[in-house]
C-alpha cells in the first residue's frame, strides 16, 4: 500500500537528517503542512529546539499579495515558527531525499480569524461564538477558504493536496486549557452544540422554512436533559430535536458543506497542473464536524480524487466509502503512530491489514515529526513487513 507520513516544515528545516530519516521509514510520500492552525508541537529529534509554538493559524509560505490585496479576510503570515517560504524549503529537502511531496491545507479552523473578525465565527443556540470555527455558510468566509485552498494546495513541486477541515467546524476542539468535559456530550449533543445561528445561517434556515429563533429555542430545550445528566449518551439527534427539525437542519448544513467542497476542489484543480491529486480529510457521517469534515461518501468521491479517513479508533469509517465502488479513488486510512497521542505503532501492520480488508488502498501516518524514536522504529519495521 502506498504510504504517506504527515510533517510540519519545522520538523525538517534546520535538521539535516530529517528528510533521510523519513525516507528510511519506507514511506513514498510526505504530506507537508502548507496552511495550518495554531499549535504547540514537540520536535523530539531537532538539533535546535524541542518545542515549536505556532501562535496562530497561518500559511507557511509567502502568500500572493496580488491575490489578497484589498481583501478584509485573508490568510495570515506565519511568525518566527515558519519564516518566509518555510514550506518550500522543507519540500525541496524532502524531494531531494526521493520523497513525493503533497500539501496539507487546513481550511475552516482559524481562531485568529475569529479573534480579528468575530462576526465570521459559528454562533451556537445560546449566542456563544466559537472563534476557532469560521462559519462556512458566510459568503466572505467561503471566498477566503476557496481561494486559500487554491493557493496553499498548489505550491511549487507539489504533486497533490489533502484538504483538512473542508466543511463544518463546531464545538469539539482542543482549545487552550479546555474545560469542557464536565458534561459528557454524545454525538447528538455535539451536533446540537455545533449548529450555527449567525446571520447567514439564520437566512439559510429561513430558506428551508425554519424560523431561527424558534429553532434555537428548540435546540436549547433539547439540550436541557443533557446538562441535567438525564439524556443517554447514545441518544440520536431525532430523539433530542425531533424528526422534522433534524431533517431540515441536516439538509441545510449538508448542502452548504457539499457546495463548499465542490468549490474548493474546483478552484484547486483550476490552478493545478494535469494529474494533480486532490483528497479530502473526511468522515462518512455527514453531520460530523471538525478536521475530518462530515461528507456524503457518494458525493465526495464524485468530486475529489479520494479521501483520507480517520481510522485510529478502528477501520470501520473506510467501509462507507469503499461501498461506493468508485474506481480509481484513493481511500487512505489515517492511523496515529504516536504512542503518546493514543496511537499504536506496534500494531501498524495489523491495523493496515484490517483497513485494507474494508477497502483502504493507501495509508497515512500521523505524525512522523511528533513520534518518538521508539515509535518510528516500530513504524519502519511494520512498513518493511508490508513491503
Amino acid at each position: 500500500m502506498r504510504t504517506a507520513a504527515f510533517l510540519y516544515p519545522w520538523d525538517v528545516l534546520g535538521d539535516p537528517d530529517a528528510a533521510a530519516r523519513v525516507a528510511d521509514l519506507g514511506v513514498q510520500q510526505v504530506t507537508l503542512a502548507a496552511a495550518y492552525h495554531s499549535t504547540r508541537a514537540l520536535t523530539p529529534r531537532h538539533p535546535r529546539h524541542r518545542i515549536v509554538t505556532a501562535q496562530h493559524a497561518a500559511v507557511l509560505y509567502e502568500p500572493d499579495e496580488q491575490r489578497w490585496a484589498g481583501r478584509e479576510l485573508r490568510p495570515y503570515a506565519a511568525g518566527d515558527w515558519a519564516v518566509g517560504d518555510a514550506y518550500g524549503e522543507a519540500a525541496s529537502a524532502l524531494a531531494d531525499a526521493g520523497l513525493e511531496v503533497h500539501t496539507w491545507v487546513v481550511l475552516a479552523h482559524n481562531s485568529r480569524l475569529g479573534a480579528d473578525h468575530p462576526d465570521t465565527s459559528v454562533v451556537n443556540a445560546y449566542g456563544d461564538r466559537y472563534p476557532w470555527a469560521p462559519c462556512i455558510a458566510q459568503p466572505a468566509v467561503r471566498a477566503l477558504l476557496v481561494d486559500l485552498a487554491a493557493e496553499a494546495a498548489n505550491r511549487p513541486g507539489a504533486r497533490g493536496t489533502e484538504l483538512e477541515s473542508c466543511g463544518w467546524y463546531g464545538l469539539a476542539h482542543l482549545h487552550a486549557h479546555d474545560k469542557t468535559a464536565g458534561v459528557a456530550l454524545g454525538d447528538a449533543a455535539q451536533y446540537l452544540m455545533s449548529l450555527c445561528f449567525c446571520g447567514s445561517c439564520r437566512d439559510g434556515y429561513a430558506g428551508h422554512g425554519l424560523e431561527a429563533e424558534l429553532l434555537a429555542a428548540a435546540v436549547r430545550n433539547a439540550l436541557e436533559p443533557v446538562w441535567a445528566g438525564a439524556a443517554p449518551a447514545d441518544a440520536g439527534i431525532e430523539k433530542l430535536l425531533g424528526r422534522e427539525l433534524t431533517a431540515t437542519t441536516l439538509e441545510f448544513r449538508a448542502r452548504t458543506a457539499r457546495t463548499l467542497q465542490e468549490a474548493a476542489v474546483t478552484a484547486v484543480r483550476a490552478a493545478a497542473p494535469d494529474g494533480f491529486q486532490v483528497l479530502l480529510h473526511a468522515d462518512p457521517v455527514a453531520h460530523h464536524c471538525g478536521a475530518n469534515a462530515g461528507v456524503d461518501p457518494a458525493h465526495i468521491l464524485s468530486v475529489a480524487d479520494g479521501v483520507v479517513v480517520p481510522c485510529t479508533g478502528g477501520p470501520a469509517p473506510v467501509l462507507p466509502f469503499a461501498e461506493q465502488e468508485a474506481a480509481g479513488s484513493v481511500l487512505a486510512a489515517n492511523l496515529t503512530v504516536v504512542s503518546g497521542m493514543g496511537g499504536s505503532p506496534g500494531t501498524l501492520g495489523e491495523d493496515a491489514a484490517r483497513a485494507a480488508a474494508l477497502g483502504a488502498n493507501e495509508l497515512r501516518l500521523y505524525h512522523a515529526g511528533l513520534a518518538s524514536d521508539t515509535d518510528l522504529a516500530a513504524v519502519g519495521a511494520a512498513l518493511s513487513r508490508l513491503g
